[in-house]
Parts: structure tokens; sequence; C-alpha cells
């Protein structure tokens, strides 16, 4: 009987093990589907920002409580976003704070390099430049020990937005260049690429280096077509808001305008972005402003003001503020306009925001003339504060980097072997470079022979085209002696016969003299009409034969009108004598009309054409003008046609002018000194 109640006490702890192992079981899989649940909660755009904390305070709870693995972590990580996103900056820090300790008990240098990048996010959000600083070093450190390629260029993208926001602009760059350098040759990156070229952009943009900063820009859109980056980040809109704001420095706020509008009309962009929003807002109203369209002013400046009270923007409302001032200010609303500059200026003073203040008070000097000696001295002493700050802080900078080196011990063997490659690498250079510059010079001495030989060439082909030219002007003279010889004997001879018949009929009856003397007047026109038409083809043989280069012009100018539809517009001084400019000069024009002509047919896209050769005292001008699509002069300056152009140019001791721009065709004037007494043709040349 002992026996089965032990057996049967036995069952029942069996079947009770089971049964807490799969309550066990389910109870995991609840807290992670409850997880699951809270993360993506509190990450809901759509509900208030109460419901989001609760919902990620849950989470962390589940998380906390559970061991300190990898995954763990990935999870604290994720709630120590949602409250970045909440700007929720105390508990961003403390769950941060968690994670790296727990990253540095498990020796997990991924998660304490990560770790130390959110601390440099919380200390820059809090403007403590220094302390953001260190992280982000830190941070840069153990992805470089590690060599986590990516991480370490969004840690060089960290301290290149801190340098760039403290005003430290060559160390912002060259920390940008180091990233995109860290990025090569990775694959799936393009977020990072638009994080680089955009920050390039906004840097050349400061350093007034426009075209440089749009080319980036540019590639940061070009990045955003890669579908992978969400779209949510709302950063077409960004890219495009910094594209006008280049433009605007440009003071081109008709085309900045453009791109605000472009931006402002991105889908969702007030609901995902509203601070964006608000932006975009604002710089339309101050183009409208700039370009006095004053239609929906000063509406657009409240509106974006309220969204920017609403979100507790400070600098933002500072800035709306003082354009409110420059508006009012230009209404002669001289009141409102002191009343908004003073609302920005103590509004930067509590905020201890220097350049807020520095804009507030300089707009103060021209809203209030009365006391603008007073703010000017405040706005230099100001800005002499600020200058240092910026130095101060870059020395910090500097500092941090020497005092935090953890690694240096560890990279000394590293840093000799890389010593011995600089110098083989050196040397490797150094027997490049000579042997470069030996073929550079050797392509040199072929290109200059080759243009001695083109010379000669040219000046064979234009002796041969003259003496073509006298060969068959020899032949028109024979032709012409002999159209002589056939007058004399035959059109002379038929009209002695006629003179003789005439004078006969004197002799005769008028009743048989008058058929006759019809018969010889008859004969008499039509030696008349052949005289004539004789003379018609002389007269115009000899405008056509004035001289040789004008012949060969007139061919050039007949196949391009024959060949092309363009039409060609010729204009030619009179008072030039050809046959006193030397063959060189000829045949340098010639072969400039050429390229000139073939350049227009083939990138011009032309309608007109006009080609003009006008003397001047000393100097034989030649200009050449389309109404084109045009072109930037600098930088077609290195095509093989306008190097032509230029060189046959110099040769004849002349000078090029070239204007150009684009949608508004080209005009190319060569001015080519000859003597004087070539202008002065006289009325008997």
């Amino acid at each position: 009987m002992k026996n089965k109640y032990q057996i049967l006490l036995f069952l029942f702890f069996i079947l009770w093990a089971c049964s807490k192992k799969n309550n066990s079981n389910e109870k995991i899989t609840s807290l992670e589907d409850s997880l699951s649940t809270y993360l993506s909660l509190a990450n809901d755009i759509n509900l208030p920002l109460e419901f989001k904390q609760k919902y990620n305070q849950k989470a962390f709870n589940v998380i906390i409580s559970q061991d300190n693995d990898s995954l763990n972590r990935v999870n604290l990580f994720k709630v120590a976003n949602r409250y970045y996103n909440m700007s929720d900056w105390k508990a961003y820090k403390d769950i941060t704070e968690i994670v790296l300790e727990r990253s540095i008990s498990s020796k997990d240098s991924a998660n304490m390099a990560k770790a130390y990048t959110y601390l440099g996010d919380y200390y820059g959000s809090r403007s403590v430049a220094d302390s953001a600083f260190l992280h982000y070093f830190r941070a840069e450190k153990l992805y470089l020990r590690i060599g986590d390629h990516y991480n370490l260029a969004k840690a060089f993208m960290s301290k290149a937005s801190l340098q760039y926001n403290e005003g430290i602009f060559f160390e912002s760059e060259i920390a940008v260049f180091k990233a995109l350098s860290n990025l090569k040759g990775l694959k799936n990156v393009n977020d990072q690429l638009y994080e680089c070229y955009n920050l390039l952009g906004l840097l050349y943009n400061e350093r007034e280096e426009y075209d440089k900063a749009l080319e980036f820009q540019n590639k940061a859109l070009e990045v955003l077509q890669d579908k992978s980056i969400p779209s949510e980040l709302q950063l077409k809109a960004t890219s495009y808001n910094n594209i006008g704001f280049v433009y605007f420095s440009k003071r081109n706020y008709r085309r900045a305008k453009f791109f605000f509008e472009k931006g402002l009309a991105e889908n969702n962009l007030f609901k995902e972005k509203t601070i964006l929003y608000a932006i975009l807002l604002d710089n339309i109203a101050y183009c409208n402003f700039k370009l006095n369209e004053d239609k929906d002013l000063p509406e657009q400046f409240f509106t974006a003001l309220k969204i920017r009270d609403s979100l507790g923007l400070k600098a933002g409302i500072i800035s709306s503020k003082i354009h409110l001032s420059e508006y009012f200010s230009s209404k002669k609303d001289t009141l409102r306009a002191i009343q908004y500059s003073k609302q920005a200026l103590l509004m930067s003073r509590n905020s201890n925001r220097l350049r807020n203040t520095l804009e507030a008070l300089k707009q103060l000097a021209i809203v209030d003339p009365e006391n603008a000696s007073v703010y000017s001295k405040e706005y230099i002493k100001l800005n002499e504060q600020m200058l240092k700050a910026e130095r101060v802080i870059g020395e910090k900078f500097s500092r941090i980097e020497y005092e935090t080196n953890e690694i240096k011990s560890e990279n000394s063997n590293l840093e000799v072997q890389n010593r011995t490659l600089v110098y083989v690498f050196s040397f490797c250079t150094l027997i490049g470079l000579f042997f470069y510059i030996y073929k550079t010079q050797q392509a040199k001495n072929r290109e200059l022979i080759f243009k001695q030989q083109q010379q000669i060439a040219n000046e064979d082909i234009y002796n041969l085209m003259i003496s073509q030219q006298k060969e068959i002007e020899a032949t028109r003279i024979r032709e012409k002696k002999k159209v002589a010889q056939e007058l004399h004997d035959g059109v002379l001879g038929r009209m002695f016969g006629i003179r003789i018949s005439l004078d006969s009929l004197n002799k005769i009856d008028e009743e048989f003299a008058a058929p006759k003397r019809k018969k010889y007047l008859a004969e008499l026109k039509n030696i008349e009409q052949d005289i004539r038409e004789i003379s018609h083809d002389l007269s115009r043989e000899k405008s056509e034969l004035i001289n040789n280069f004008i012949l060969i012009l007139t061919k050039l100018f007949d196949d391009q009108r024959n060949t092309y539809d363009t039409e060609l517009i010729i204009s030619m001084d009179s008072h030039i004598n050809w046959d006193l400019v030397s063959n060189t000069i000829k045949i340098n024009l010639y072969r400039i009309i050429q390229e000139a002509l073939q350049n227009c047919n083939k990138y011009a896209n032309a309608t007109t054409i006009s080609i003009e050769f006008k003397s001047e005292i000393n100097h034989l001008v030649l200009s050449i003008s389309d109404d084109g699509v045009g072109f930037n002069p600098k930088k077609a300056k290195k095509g093989i046609g306008l190097q032509n152009i230029f060189y046959r140019t110099e040769e004849c001791l002349g000078a090029v002018s070239i204007n150009s721009s684009k949608n508004e065709g080209t005009l190319i004037t060569i001015k080519i000194p000859i003597d004087q007494k070539i202008n002065l043709q006289t009325n008997d040349s």
C-alpha cells in the first residue's frame, strides 16, 4: 500500500513539473509578444506623447529584468531610441548609461562604442560640446580597433556635425572626408553617403563656395533614389531646403523660393517632420519678402512662428521674429519692427544663443537708429566673445583627442610598419612621378612637332587653293579672249555686212527696199541681244572675281547653307584690301571660321549664325555669333576646337574674346593687328 502511495506521489510530481514548465514557456512567449507591442506603440507617431512614454516604460520594465545578453542590449537601445524621438533627454541618457554599463561588463566593444555615440548625441542636444566630442572620440577609437568601418564613418560624421555647429568648419570638412574614405567599397551605405554629401554642401555654403555647395547637395539628392532609405525621414525635403538656402545666399531669391516650395510639397511633411515644415514655410515667406511679393505676407511668417512656438523651438522663434521685424520695418511700421526685434533679443539672451543674439542686435540697430550705437557696441563685444568661444572649443577638441588616445601603445608597431610603407610608397611615387614627367615632356614635344607640321600643311593647302583659283582665273581670261575674238570676228562682221547692205538700199526703189530694210533691222535686234547677254555674263564674272580669298570663303558659306537649315548672315567690310593681308592670316581666319561653324552645327542648336569682317584702326576684326544654347567658356576651354581657335589667333598675334552663357547664345570676337594701309582702301582699289 505504501508503494502505491509513493508511485502516485511520483506521478503527481512529474505532472506538476510539466505544467510549471509549460506555464513558464507561455509566460516567456507572452513577454516577448508584449515587448514587441510596447516598442511598436512607443514609436507610433499618431499617439500622444504621454501614451508613448508609458508604453516605452513598460518595454523597459520587461527588458531590464532579462539576462544581460546581446539581444537584451539591442532592446535597450531600442528603448533609448524612442526616448530620443520623444525628446525625453533625461530618460534617453539614463537608458544609454545602463546599456554602456552592461556592455562594459560583457566586454562588448561594439555596443560600448554605440553607447558612447548615443551619449555624444545627448550632450550635443544639451549644447555641451566638449562632452559630446569626448564620447564621439571614444566611439571612434573603439570602432577603429574592431575594424567596423561603417560605424566608424558614422562616428566621424557625428564629430563633423558637432564641429560644424561650433563653427570649426575646416576640421569638420576633414572629418567628413574621413567618413567617406571609410565608406568606400562598402555596400548599402547610401544613408551615410547622404549625410556626408549634405554636410559638405552646408560647409561649402558657409564658406561661400556656392558651386561646390550645389554640387554636393545634388549628390545627396541622387543618393535618395535608393528606395531603402525611409521616406518618413523627409531627407528629400531637407535637401531641397538646403539647395534653396544656397541660392538664397547667392541672392537668387526666385530660384531659392522654387526649391523651398518643392520641399514644402513633399508628402506628409507636416506630420513626419513638423520642424522642417516650419523652416520651409518661413524661408518661403522670407523669399516673398525679398521679392516684394506681399500677397501671403505677413500670414506666412505668423504661421511659421505659431508652429515653432508650439514646438518650443527657441532658435526658430527668434528667426521668425527677426524676419517679422524686417517685414514691418519695410512697411514703415517702426513700432512693431522694434517690438519683434526686442522680443527676439530677449529670447536669444535667455537661451544663451550668441549667433541669434548677434542677429537680433543687428536688426535692432537698423530699426531703432536712435539707439544704434548701443546695439552696435554690444554686437562687437558679443562677436569677439563668440570668436573666442569657437577658438576655445576647437582647442578643447584637440586636447581631448590628444589626452584620450587610448590605443596609442597598441598601435606603436603598426606606426613603424606604416612609416616604412610610407617611405617605400614615397620612393615609388617619386619614380612614378619622374616617368610621368618624362612621358609628359615627350608628349608635349610630339604635340609641338605636330602643330608645326600642321601649320606647314595649312600653308601648303592654302597655296594650293590659291594656285587652283589662279588656274581657274587664267582659264576664264582665256575664255574672255575667246569671247572678244567672237565679238570681233562674228558680231562685228555681221554688223559690217548689214551696214553695207543698208547703204545699197539707197540705190533701190522704195517699193523693193522696204521688205529688205525690215529684214536687216531684225538682224540688228538679234545682234543687240547677243551683245547684251555677253555683257551681263562678263559683269557678273567681274563681281565674283574680286579676289581668291573671298571666293574660298563663299564656297565654304555655300556649303554651309546647302547642308544645314541654319540661317547664315554674312557681312564683309568693303574697305578691307585682302590682297594686302598675308596668307598666314587668311588661312588661319579660314580655319577659325570653319571650326566655329562646325561647333555651331554640332552643339549650338542655333537658328541663326552671323559672321562679320570689320576694319578698325590697325586691326582686322572677325565676329562670329549665334543664338544657340550657349556654354560655359571656362569649362569648354579644354576642348580641342576652342584650343585650335586660340592657337590660330595667337599665330596671328591677335586676341580672342568669347562671351557665352546658358540659353543666351555665343559671341566669338577675334582682333588681329594689321598694317594701317589695309584698312584704308581707296575707292579706286
